[in-house]
């Protein structure tokens, strides 16, 4: 492709700023990727009229010059709106560039999707959205590029699209900039989006700005002065140089404050940017600054040894400089202040070069990884830039329905959770879940960025079984609401077939004269009764038969009633049994030699599994160093873990897994069905012809015409059980099957 005069001189100016800026890069990648949006653009015009490709030319030169990373983030902010508005497609993109400019620029597409339906309240759920749902920060660095180059050329678009954008940069893309340390980028977010929000108190504010602009500069070059002598003397190579408050930072400050222009003295700061790689260097400077002008104690604040969330450096303090004036001065090395313009972007360009014990870089690292799924402290800059995922809300999820609207739920949140988030007619019609297009079982854990669709039945009929796996609130109340509902109903319709069995065999018998004979019969109470009846596990002809000759059956003349429910002792006896035979075999299973891998240097401790809740391979797990037994491995679910945690914190770690395991380990299940012939057969029989799982003890009780039980045996991992559990599940004449924890 012949490029004309115009656009050889555009892309020569791009390629000077990525030889400027980016450490290193591939020129055949960008001048491949200027032509392919060319071409892919040529017929497209913007709002004011020029040519659709000054656009991503633009998008480009930004990414370059002002938040550089790499050759592929500035190929793909030329790119970025290939797939959207051209007749090119993700696979196009792909083959031509690779899979991972093809994903960025997607991405890219996907976020700005999201806003199609903007409303403010919905603000910091987007929010949260458009981090979760990136895989690669270099999609946040396209959009906030795009964004940017958009909002400088607002003024063609129509005034309720600017008020729109303006909303959405000022409480969206601040807030994400601000968030990854591009201050740059997001002083100007808000500058821009203040301009087109209220127009007359910009103008305002900006005049005056202007108007004072001679008198700050006098003011700061008299101020500065002194401070350039001492730091010229001590041999400091420096930058030294006032500024204005940005105008929003001034508008939030005359508001907050409740006052006018005038009264606002710090509307200008000098900043004193030190060529040096030592730390400690700022703080000379600040004692050399506090020698000269008198500081306000009050307002100093060392963000050096104590860096910002976002990875910002330097000194801050107020001077009271000449005739009395405060002057807000910042002190940083040239490092932290490219961090502090640049944010992630700078961080990871620079990291190469230094050593990688820096304290403000590992801590850095440390928030990063708080941030992102990070990879190891070995891994290279571009290596963990390749993994890196954009997840700041570890606690929560969010996932969208078909229609594009959002919905935050917690971690480990199931389609049922999401159902009943809709609205809980949908959660009590739930039948199925297609996540992602496919059906899935409602037990499955969501993930950022799903789409779930739920598939529902014209009647209500929740699952008891759901109470397992919901997360949320109002999924686990509403269920259990449905379930007691249920249950009244039919001590309702028990008590009505009662009723209806006594008055047509003309025979009555008072609430009181019932309920001692229903003790004698073993029910708990009259409800249990009455729902025995309605749930058919009792025979209202035969309870008649039984109970119309009460003396006989007071008297002990009768005494083989038909349903003999466990009475409270005997339950609580029972679960003794199971624990106490459950509790047997896990303490032979716990292995002091283990292939758990800790973090940090805990090294020839002794590893095992807590009793309390049995972990197993693929369940997110924690250790708690003990004072003689070495590490205890719990699952992070442990209800036990927040006594621990209040114990001693510290003695919590991180704990993983190895990738792969030969081990086998001790499970309980427990199982309760119809007694019928040949269900301990069919039982076992299951469970061993899946993968040769080995049963270890099997202990089943029959309660009248039901059964409980407890099987024990050796299981791979969670996936391992959770597919046995649900084999076991299909087996006719099982009611429920969960697994069995101390």
């Amino acid at each position: 492709m012949i490029l004309s005069t115009l656009y050889k001189k555009k892309l020569d100016e791009l390629l000077l700023n990525c030889r400027r800026n980016l450490n290193e890069f591939d020129e055949n990648l960008i001048v491949n990727a200027f032509k392919f949006s060319l071409n892919a653009h040529k017929l497209d015009k913007r709002a004011s009229g020029e040519p659709f490709v000054v656009h991503p030319y633009e998008v480009a030169s930004i990414i370059a010059k002002e938040i550089p990373l790499d050759d592929i983030t500035v190929a793909s902010g030329l790119l970025h709106d290939v797939i959207e508005d051209t007749k090119f497609t993700y696979q196009d993109v792909k083959e031509e560039f690779g899979q991972t400019i093809a994903d960025i620029v997607d991405g890219a597409t996907k976020i700005e999707g999201m806003f199609e339906n903007y409303e403010t309240k919905q603000v910091e759920n987007y929010r949260k959205m458009l981090l979760s749902m990136s895989n690669d920060i270099r999609v946040i660095l396209v959009k906030f590029a795009d964004r940017l180059h958009n909002m400088r050329t607002l003024e063609y678009l129509s005034p309720e699209r600017q008020v729109r954008m303006a909303r959405e940069t000022m409480e969206i893309y601040a807030p994400l900039s601000h968030r990854l340390g591009l201050s740059r980028v997001k002083i100007e977010f808000e500058d821009l989006a203040f301009k087109f929000l209220d127009r007359q108190f910009y103008s305002e504010l900006a005049k005056k700005v202007i108007a004072k602009k001679r008198e700050r500069e006098a003011y700061v070059s008299k101020f500065i002065q002194p401070i350039k002598a001492a730091l010229l003397k001590d041999g400091f190579k420096y930058e030294i140089n006032g500024r204005a408050k940005h105008l929003y930072s001034i508008a939030k400050k005359m508001k907050l404050r409740n006052k006018s222009f005038e009264e606002i003295y710090d509307l200008f700061a000098v900043r004193i940017i030190l060529d040096t790689p030592n730390k400690n260097d700022c703080f000379t400077a600040y004692g050399m600054c506090s020698e000269i002008y008198i500081p306000v104690p009050e307002r100093f604040k060392d963000y050096i040894s104590l860096p910002k969330k976002n990875g910002y450096q330097s000194i801050h303090t107020t001077l009271l400089g000449p005739e009395g004036k405060m002057v807000e001065v910042q002190i940083r090395t040239q490092d932290m202040h490219e961090v502090a313009e640049k944010g992630v972007a700078a961080h990871w360009k620079y990291k190469e070069n230094i050593n990688s014990n820096d304290k403000q870089m590992e801590d850095w690292i440390t928030w990063i990884r708080e941030m992102f799924e990070g990879s190891s402290k070995d891994s290279t800059p571009k290596q963990i830039l390749e993994s890196l995922k954009l997840n700041l809300y570890q606690d929560e999820i969010y996932v969208f329905t078909p229609k594009g609207e959002l919905k935050i739920l917690p971690v480990n949140s199931s389609p049922v959770d999401f159902a009943f988030e809709i609205h809980t007619e949908v959660g009590y019609k739930c039948i199925g879940a297609k996540v992602n297009g496919k059906i899935t079982p409602l037990d499955t854990k969501l993930k950022s960025g799903d789409q779930v669709e739920i598939i529902t039945s014209k009647i209500k009929r929740p699952n008891k079984d759901w109470e397992k796996f919901v997360v949320t609130h109002k999924a686990k109340s509403e269920i259990h609401k449905w379930i007691n509902n249920e249950k009244r109903k039919k001590v309702d319709l028990g008590r009505e077939m009662w009723e209806k069995k006594l008055k047509k065999m003309k025979h009555s018998l008072s609430e009181d004269e019932l309920i001692k004979l229903l003790h004698r019969l073993r029910f708990e109470n009259l409800q249990h009764f009455y729902f025995s009846i309605a749930d058919n596990k009792a025979n209202v002809d035969e309870l008649f038969e039984i109970l119309k000759d009460k003396n006989k059956l007071l008297s002990g003349e009768i005494i083989s009633p038909l349903v003999k429910p466990l009475d409270k002792k005997d339950i609580v006896k029972e679960k003794e049994v199971q624990a106490n035979l459950f509790e047997t075999y896990i303490k032979t299973a716990r292995s002091s030699k283990s292939n758990i891998i800790a973090s940090g240097d805990v090294k020839d401790l002794m590893f095992s599994y807590a009793n309390c809740c049995n972990p197993i391979p693929g369940e997110d797990i924690i250790g708690f160093i003990t004072k003689t037994e070495g590490v205890k491995i719990h699952k992070k679910s442990c209800k036990n873990l927040t006594n621990l945690f209040l114990m001693d914190p510290d003695r919590l770690i991180d704990v993983q897994w190895p990738e792969e395991t030969e081990d086998e380990f001790f499970v309980g299940i427990k199982i309760d069905g119809e007694d019928r012939p040949g269900m301990l057969n069919a039982i076992t029989q299951v469970v061993s012809s899946y993968e040769n799982t080995n049963i270890k003890s099997v202990n089943i009780a029959s309660k009248g015409s039901t059964f409980e039980g407890t099987v024990i045996l050796m299981v791979k991992n969670i996936t391992h059980l959770n597919q046995l559990l649900d084999k076991l599940r299909n087996l006719g004449g099982v009611f429920e099957v969960r697994r069995f924890e101390e």
